[in-house]
């Protein structure tokens, strides 16, 4: 089919423009002021955003975890994904210990037949052997040159040094490595204490991940990133000493990415702190959520390009779920759902608010990832020859978010009775209609194999 989009503002990484997108087959074929050629649809863009399909690179869809499993599958969190505007999701493919990197990858692969947007998977380094390391260069070939290795969680962290030979493995091959930070070691130490004082309030577990400790570890990766001379990407960054970091890194001429999440730019610890035990549970996520001053100096992040995404960590459980850590607080299923409001939560509190500029906007949640993730340009932009992944965006067309009537199973929202600047109206997926002012489409995403980073 041949679709012409027509008077709409284009917005790319670098400037927004009233501009016209013709459509044929999958991609975009044409991008100029005024397109007079026939169509078999035009779509009246008039007042509205043309922005490129949104890309969540951190997402976590049926993974077991916490003896239990995250509520939504491929099949739920691809729909929420394109209902928030996200066509492409990089998802962890995650083999347990003593599991082979083919297993984890074939495993998810399965996971994923019925994801309904395109995907990616980055790999989990769970375990550090020579075995390990021989699965390498069967990853790359199958499109994966992205890995995530972990400072905290026993059953996922390798330590140091195995982390220092698994970066230098990886980076010889052209690849990259995204890490959790977060000193493990002193926060068990914190969580006994606690135990030990019979302390179980929801607020136990930020007070046992402080921000320091986040800071921590990330001074000591990249510390290790400097010995193995590699570049790194911090995952979900939260907070400015963590910042403080990553700016005196990159004055040592250290190459350094860092993502956040809607989360840390939005919500602050208060919530934590509520009177109602389950409200307080809903926002349990590793790190934790922090204070004001630590949105404002992730905001400045991204305003002046330290910090260069915006993904979600969207791990979704329950109330159900929740309750679970009802007698311990360590035991309370960590993450949020997050994939189904990003675009319109960053619009509203960045773009709308001042904060940040469109371009930015399109920079951190889909140009940057598509070329951080080897992906650029067939997406994260909005041009001849690149996948006709489209978002139109009306910012006239406020409401409110409410967990009911969501694509995702989980059964709350963490931003229940925000109030939007605008809506997203309608999404394409590779020229296929995908949503229609909320109402979801039966698609078929399709695996991305992706190449080496050009950001």
């Amino acid at each position: 089919m041949k679709r012409l989009f027509r008077g709409g503002t284009v917005v790319s990484g670098s400037a927004a423009f009233r501009a016209d997108v013709l459509t044929e087959g999958e991609k975009i074929i044409r991008v100029a002021p005024e397109i007079e050629e026939s169509a078999d649809e035009v779509v009246d863009c008039s007042g509205k955003l043309l922005l490129p399909g949104f890309i969540d690179a951190h997402t976590h869809f049926d993974l077991d975890v916490c003896n239990t499993t995250t509520a939504d599958d491929f099949y739920s969190g691809s729909r929420a994904a394109l209902r928030g505007g996200t066509t492409t999701v990089i998802d962890f493919a995650c083999p347990n210990k003593g599991e082979s990197l083919g297993y984890g990858l074939e495993l998810w692969h399965k996971k994923a037949e019925k994801c309904q947007c395109d995907y990616g998977f980055h790999m989990t380094i769970d375990d550090w052997n020579e075995s390990i390391e021989a699965e390498l260069d069967d990853m790359f070939a199958a499109g994966i040159p992205t890995f995530k290795m972990y400072m905290t969680y026993p059953a996922m962290m390798i330590g140091d040094g195995p982390m220092y030979e698994a970066m230098k493995a990886i980076h010889a091959r052209g690849g990259l490595c995204g890490v959790h930070c977060e000193n493990s070691g002193v926060i068990d130490s914190l969580v006994a204490e606690k135990k030990a004082a019979g302390e179980n309030s929801v607020c136990c577990h930020p007070e046992t991940r402080p921000d320091y400790l986040e800071a921590e570890a990330v001074s000591r990766l990249l510390r290790i990133a400097q010995a193995a001379d590699s570049p790194i990407i911090i995952v979900h960054t939260t907070n400015a000493a963590a910042m403080e970091e990553v700016a005196h890194a990159r004055d040592r001429g250290q190459t350094v990415y860092v993502e956040t999440c809607p989360q840390y730019l939005t919500l602050d610890k208060s919530c934590y702190y509520q009177e109602d035990w389950l409200e307080s549970a809903k926002y349990v996520c590793s790190p934790p959520l922090r204070t004001e001053y630590d949105q404002a100096v992730l905001w400045q992040g991204l305003r002046d390009g330290a910090v260069q995404t915006v993904s979600t960590d969207h791990c979704s459980f329950t109330t159900a779920q929740k309750l679970a850590g009802k007698d311990s607080f360590t035991a309370i299923p960590g993450g949020m759902p997050g994939v189904e409001t990003r675009g319109e939560v960053v619009y509203t509190a960045g773009v709308a608010s001042g904060r940040i500029d469109l371009p930015t906007f399109v920079r951190a949640l889909s140009e940057n990832p598509a070329r951080l993730y080897g992906l650029y340009p067939r997406k994260g932009v909005l041009a001849a020859g690149s996948d006709a992944d489209i978002v139109i965006y009306d910012p006239a067309a406020d409401h409110v978010l409410t967990a009911e009537g969501t694509a995702s199973k989980c059964d709350y929202s963490p931003y229940e009775g925000f109030k939007t600047v605008g809506s997203i109206e309608q999404v394409y997926l590779r020229n296929a209609l995908a949503v229609n002012h909320g109402a979801v489409q039966e698609t078929q995403g399709i695996y991305l194999k992706r190449g080496a980073s050009t950001l």
